[in-house]
């Protein structure tokens, strides 16, 4: 509970900051609202004196802040409905992931950790072969731009302003080594280079890039980056459903860190499993 006095000296800051926010004067907030502007002054000087309900609502209304706000009720001056519509967006998604969306996301989480599922492979750890063979429709006649992407966001895991954590099904490894399902159709020589290409980079960038292989028979998971405490996205194929509630990122953070838990091969065990894959290319 707080006491009176102490919510009505917040009810006429924020009452204050709100005109001031929205650049009003005393007079015209008034008008505004119906009243005398005795009433709003009353209102606004010191002392325990608090609004009713309908002109608490009605200050909220005319300043576009959120009632609950104004009399101390909640954090964030936004109405409930803007802040929802904020927390969890819908936005398009190429098939190929490395437009400027998801690139801009990684930037914005520059030094904080980055958990990801991928749809496939990493994206970022794919060779140019692999690129364009798999994303060869969505890459146009001219895939230079979309390559530059890919290579920037390698450039952003190399420069080491983040970790970054990749957890991937076990057998979508083993798929892409026999150039099966999903794969069937690229070249051996392509998959080879591939994995010499994985095994590069885990060697190089370890610890800042972490792989962990689980099981899809025990555990399984949509593709989904989490971008540090306060982004979380879900690809669903033609778009991306992103999440910046702190309670729901937190959920989504828990159930990557689920994932790494239950997985049978962890970070160190990786680069000795796809030179294994590639043992059995030559």
């Amino acid at each position: 509970m707080i006491d009176k006095r102490d919510r009505a000296a917040l009810f006429r800051n924020r009452l204050a900051e709100a005109m001031a926010a929205e650049g009003i004067s005393q007079s015209a907030l008034a008008r505004r609202l119906g009243v005398d502007r005795s009433t709003l002054s009353a209102l606004l000087a010191p002392g325990t004196r608090l609004p009713n309900a309908q002109l608490a609502a009605d200050c909220a209304m005319a300043l576009d802040v959120s009632c609950d706000w104004l009399l101390g009720l909640a954090a964030q001056p936004e109405p409930a409905a803007r802040l929802l519509a904020a927390a969890v967006t819908l936005s398009p998604a190429p098939r190929a992931l490395f437009d400027e969306t998801i690139f801009g996301w990684h930037r914005a989480a520059a030094g904080y950790k980055i958990r990801h599922v991928p749809a496939t492979l990493p994206d970022m750890l794919k060779t140019r072969a692999v690129v364009e063979w798999e994303y060869r429709d969505p890459l146009g006649p001219d895939p230079q731009t979309a390559i530059a992407a890919f290579q920037a966001q390698l450039a952003l895991l190399r420069d080491a302003r983040s970790d970054y954590e990749i957890a991937l099904p076990r057998h979508e490894l083993t798929a892409f080594a026999e150039g099966s399902g999903y794969w069937a159709g690229l070249p051996a020589t392509t998959r080879a280079a591939q994995l010499d290409h994985l095994i590069a980079l885990c060697d190089e960038l370890y610890p800042g890039l972490r792989i962990y292989l689980f099981d899809a028979h025990r555990v399984w998971s949509a593709p989904v980056t989490v971008f540090g405490p306060h982004l979380a996205v879900v690809y669903l194929g033609q778009s991306y459903l992103a999440f910046r509630d702190p309670e729901k990122v937190a959920g989504i953070l828990a159930h990557f860190d689920w994932l790494v838990r239950e997985a049978p091969l962890g970070a160190r065990d990786t680069p000795g499993f796809l030179r294994g894959l590639r043992a059995g290319l030559t």
